[in-house]
């Protein structure tokens, strides 16, 4: 009987809370494949849920700003965005600067992130970083 009346407590918790009020936290993503990214967040962006950036997140992980809307999207005092031009590997294990996937990168980012990159140099094989006050001008702080 106990089991009934816990098993039934944990659905009727479960059922309270909604996707849009949960959250995903961004803590530490060192990015990764653009492709992979892409997916995740579109499949993010359908859910309704809030992403907190909390930490680092660099190259494909910066995607999430063009991908989810950005009134669903709050920074930690912890969140460092960090910003380069697409990469793949040749036969010898050197990066190769992909021109067409740092171009589709560039366009997914929203106005604000793309004026802030230019101004910086554009997206180069050197990372630029976001974070502080910058990155507090261009996205709420999580409340």
């Amino acid at each position: 009987m106990r089991n009934v009346i816990l098993a039934g407590l944990v659905v009727a918790l479960l059922g309270a809370v909604s996707p849009a009020e949960a959250a995903v936290r961004i803590a530490g993503s060192p990015g990764g494949r653009i492709g992979d990214f892409l997916l995740r967040y579109m499949q993010l962006a359908e859910t309704g849920e809030r992403v907190v950036i909390d930490g680092p997140c660099l190259s494909a992980c910066t995607l999430v700003l063009g991908m989810v809307p950005r009134e669903r999207i709050c920074v930690t005092s912890r969140a460092v965005l960090g910003f380069h031009a697409a990469w793949m590997p040749d036969g010898r294990g050197r990066r190769l600067t992909h021109a067409g996937a740092t171009h589709m990168m560039m366009e997914t980012y929203p106005y604000p992130v793309r004026a802030w990159i230019r101004r910086k140099g554009g997206l180069t094989r050197r990372t630029i970083l976001l974070h502080g006050r910058e990155l507090a001008r261009l996205y709420p702080r999580c409340g």
